[in-house]
């Protein structure tokens, strides 16, 4: 007979929690990587406060993102940061719902299904 893990409040909470923690971190850990970067880059540049200069296009869409990742832009590695952080609240969302599914909690499921639907509007709207 198989063991089956226990997926208890506790074990839950202790889960979310920690992976809040790993996202924040690594989302923090990236977006530091990539100011590092910027500043090493840009070191000595004179910059002109007169004109606004916004970022590349290519930031705003996938594609784009990945191929600027691709050649080392240090403004895509920081974008991949600020994406993970806004992905970690979202990951726990997702989590809650698998979570409480397996505890077989209907009431729960619907709330958290509900949270993620409006974080994905919200998300797919934005763009």
């Amino acid at each position: 007979m198989a063991h089956r893990l226990a997926l208890d409040d506790q074990r839950m909470e202790t889960i979310m929690g920690r992976l809040l923690q790993v996202g924040v971190l690594l989302a923090s850990a990236v977006v530091l990587a990539g100011g590092f970067l910027y500043i090493r880059a840009h070191l000595g540049s004179i910059v002109n406060y007169r004109t606004f200069a916004g970022e590349p296009a290519a930031l705003r869409s996938v594609r784009g993102l990945f191929r600027l990742l691709m050649t080392g832009d240090p403004a895509a590695v920081i974008q991949v940061g600020v994406i993970l952080l806004i992905a970690t609240p979202v990951a726990r969302v997702v989590f809650a719902v698998v979570g409480f599914a397996l505890e077989r909690d209907k009431l729960y499921v619907a709330v958290s299904v509900t949270v993620l639907a409006v974080l994905m509007a919200s998300l797919i709207y934005s763009i």
